[in-house]
């Protein structure tokens, strides 16, 4: 009897592939774990998108590009809103 994990090979897992009937995008993992993860990630991400009008699409779509393409400015923008909603109070919204 062992009492080692089981690797993604023991298990049968060498890689997959997900593939969305959405969108066509296509995501190759290497665990289950990570097919469950990209596959539930994906669907939220679907699922905010649907909900945007097209002007919020490409305002998303542009602020993501910009704060993605450096961490560290989401890392900052992030404490810049959470110290200006201290200082107006909680409510995010400038007195």
């Amino acid at each position: 009897m062992t009492t080692e994990p089981a690797t993604s090979t023991d298990s049968g897992w060498d890689q997959a592939i997900y593939r969305c009937g959405r969108c066509g995008v296509e995501h190759t993992v290497t665990t289950e774990d990570a097919y469950l993860q990209a596959v539930g990630v994906h669907n939220d991400a679907h699922a905010v998108w649907d909900r945007l009008n097209p002007i919020e699409r490409d305002g998303l779509a542009s602020i993501l590009s910009t704060i993605l393409s450096a961490p560290d400015l989401g890392a900052e923008l992030l404490t810049l809103a959470r110290r200006q909603k201290n200082l107006d109070g909680g409510t995010g919204a400038r007195q």
